[in-house]
């Protein structure tokens, strides 16, 4: 029995033994089996079928182009080259001596030249000036540290034609400044002929909005703002606004609209008195203009700078450090003064009660005992709707000076000819025709407002109009208004726009310092003589030797503020 027992426990141990031995063998053949069909598929998918490679593209890490300054747009106008710089945002806007002018052709190395002057106009934008290169040649720029700008995708432009500026205005409308139309001063064009075109790409009709014309006059077409633009007009908007003539081609066009202020006006303004002055290379004359006219009342400045290049920022930056409210102004445009002005007009209207129109050689003579704004508050009644005070313009000579006069031109000029010349204005924004027109610095109004002309006794202006040679010959470069021909053509010889006596050459007369001189009028020079002349120094304000006691001033006053 005993014997049986231990028989059945082997067979039982020899069992179990087997067992494990099964699935130890098993695994190891599973293992075995997946081992060698690996290798030999992988045997046989290497010797069919070609090794895949992704694209190295897809691996490859692509470090996305720096961005670049670029060139925008070139437009050639009569001597000169303007050059749009388009700035990545946070780049640092060059100097001027960062940049030179390049001048490229086909056979010859390039030329190099320095620029005329750099204006930065926008945040993201510059505009630099180079000389008109010879024909054949094309310019562009270089970075002097860092090689030639890019010039892809910029576009050439002639003067003429070409939709200049433009403006959205609160009316949901848009103000387009354009060359080349040729329309009548003063005279109201048919605006049926005319549409406004917007896009980005006017080679591209279907990517284009169209819009009707409301009103045309000299150089200023007023469109309806589609709302679809309406919707997108943000500052930094690269949409492009130009005009099409029935029949013809969309005009070239480098006009991105601008935002004025879209409010209404509020019932009080921010400034009494504007005034709005469109000057080239005026910068050594432009303190005593301000400075005079702020003690009279005036107390905020629009410049219009049509393309100086004798430092007058640095001249209105120094005002501005003084406390003079001045806003300056890049006006590129070469004789489109009457568009500047309605440019003008439209910006200061949401900040300005009146603005007066006048050059920076004409100052306002107040008569009486009042400063200029009384002199307005008494002819504005606002029972007869005037809109407009015109105020009589007298024409100063030479003075018998040969010299530019030291203390400056009210102190100089004391002798004028008798016979008034023309008039200036000074307007209330609001209440312009929607047409903006303005001939020799006065406005077309809108219904029912009037104009209202000022009494020589009450107030003239003083218009230092005939200098010593060395200024007035300055004069024969290029006039700015658009419908007045430049003193060296032969145009309208015999009209008041031109010097009695001179012809159309600039070469000064023998007795150039006698001339002009019919009444000695000492009256705004006595004036002047009391309230400006500082006792100490004998010195006037806007003399150079001043210019010291001025910053001493401003620095004892910041330390008094801090």
């Amino acid at each position: 029995m005993k014997d049986h027992r231990k028989q059945k426990d082997h067979r039982k141990q020899n069992r179990v033994v087997s067992w494990s031995t099964f699935f130890l063998f098993t695994i190891v053949l599973v293992l075995s089996s997946i081992i060698f069909t690996s290798l030999i598929f992988s045997s046989l998918y290497s010797s069919y079928i070609p090794p895949f490679h992704f694209p190295k593209t897809v691996f490859k890490w692509r470090t996305p182009p720096p961005p670049q300054i670029t060139i925008r747009e070139t437009v050639t106008i009569s001597d000169e080259v303007l050059i749009f710089l388009n700035y990545p945002l946070s780049f640092r806007h060059h100097s001027k001596n960062d940049l030179q002018c390049v001048y490229l052709s086909a056979d010859l190395k390039p030329r190099l030249h320095e620029p005329i002057q750099l204006h930065s106009v926008r945040p993201h934008e510059q505009i630099v000036r180079c000389p008109m290169p010879p024909r054949g040649e094309i310019v562009s720029l270089q970075i002097k540290s860092n090689g030639t700008l890019q010039i892809k995708n910029s576009s050439i432009h002639s003067w003429d034609p070409l939709v200049y500026e433009a403006l959205f205005d609160r009316d949901n409308t848009t103000i387009v400044f354009v060359k080349g139309l040729n329309l009548r001063p003063e005279k109201l064009a048919e605006p049926s002929r005319l549409q406004c075109v917007y896009g980005w790409d006017f080679t591209k009709p279907k990517f284009l909005f169209k819009s009707d014309v409301l009103s045309a006059a000299q150089e200023i077409i007023r469109c309806k703002t589609p709302a679809s633009i309406l919707a997108q007009t943000q500052p930094d908007s690269f949409i492009k606004v130009s005009i099409q003539v029935e029949g013809k081609k969309i005009f070239p066009s480098i006009a991105r609209p601008g935002l004025i202020s879209l409010q209404k006006s509020p019932n009080r303004k921010p400034h009494e008195l504007c005034i709005c002055t469109m000057l080239r290379n005026q910068a050594r004359f432009i303190k005593e203009w301000v400075m005079y006219h702020s003690k009279i009342g005036v107390e905020r400045w629009f410049i219009y700078d049509n393309n100086s290049d004798d430092d007058i920022e640095n001249v209105i930056a120094f005002l501005q450090s003084a406390g003079y409210n001045i806003t300056w102004h890049l006006w590129a445009w070469v004789k489109t003064q009457e568009a500047g002005f309605a440019h003008c007009a439209l910006r200061a209207r949401a900040s300005c009660e009146w603005v007066g129109f006048i050059d920076v050689d004409e100052f306002f003579n107040v008569k009486i005992k009042v400063d200029l704004r009384h002199v307005i508050w008494h002819y504005s009644k606002p029972k007869n709707n005037v809109a407009e005070i015109r105020t009589p313009c007298y024409s100063f000579g030479p003075s018998g000076l040969k010299d530019v006069p030291s203390e400056g031109v009210m102190m100089g000029y004391t002798c004028r000819l008798a016979g008034r010349e023309r008039h200036k204005s000074i307007v209330r924004p609001d209440a312009l025709n929607q047409t903006l027109i303005n001939v020799v610095h006065h406005f077309h109004l809108r219904a029912p407002f009037v104009a209202v002309d000022v009494d020589n006794g009450a107030m003239m202006i003083n218009h230092y109009k005939y200098q010593v040679w060395k200024v007035f010959k300055e004069k024969f470069y290029r006039r700015v208004a658009t419908y007045v021909a430049d003193w060296q053509k032969e145009e309208n010889v015999g009209s008041k726009d031109r010097v009695p006596g001179l012809g159309t050459k600039a070469v000064e007369p023998a007795d150039w310092s006698h001339r002009y001189c019919e009444v000695k009028d000492t009256s705004l020079r006595n004036w002047v003589l009391i309230h400006f002349k500082d006792k100490k120094t004998h010195l006037f304000p806007w003399q150079p030797e001043f210019e010291p006691h001025i910053k001493k001033r401003l620095r004892k006053k910041q330390k008094g503020i801090l």
